[in-house]
């Protein structure tokens, strides 16, 4: 409630800080004194962690860097497979808000039972709801995620 940039704002200013990337996970963190978004960015071989101000949109701080190695193999395998996937997160992040008419909190991808998909969670008047869309099969990108749950 304290943020006045949205985390959809947050995805864009993300986007620009390593060209040529996806983001992988955004999270809201209001606990650590200032609000900030934690913003996860992937390209090839490299991670970066960034953070940005809930408040100013200004990036706080430089980015953490890692690589691949030194991710555990379902998330090194995750990554690999997020590749594949064409949708990004802040089309998944759009669609959770509009079917939920809340704003969201965080998003990532996740592994449920062999598929990918991604998870957001929003907060819809005084309630959050996790929201799961599984992006679109390759035969049929056009298309906006066929299946969304709400919990």
């Amino acid at each position: 409630r304290g943020a006045e940039i949205s985390l959809r704002q947050a995805l864009k200013i993300a986007d620009s800080l390593h060209p040529g990337s996806r983001i992988v996970d955004v999270s809201f963190d209001g606990g650590s004194g200032s609000s900030v978004y934690r913003v996860k960015t992937f390209r090839q071989d490299r991670i970066w962690a960034d953070t940005i101000d809930a408040k100013t949109g200004q990036v706080a701080g430089n980015a953490t860097v890692s690589s691949m190695s030194e991710l555990n193999q379902e998330d090194r395998l995750n990554l690999i497979a997020m590749q594949s996937v064409r949708q990004e997160l802040a089309d998944a992040v759009f669609v959770a808000e509009d079917n939920t008419s809340g704003k969201a909190l965080s998003g990532g991808l996740m592994n449920e039972a062999g598929k990918l998909i991604f998870v957001i969670v929003v907060l819809s008047g005084t309630n959050l709801k996790q929201v799961m869309l599984e992006p679109p099969s390759a035969s049929n990108l056009e298309t906006l995620p066929h299946r969304s749950r709400q919990h």
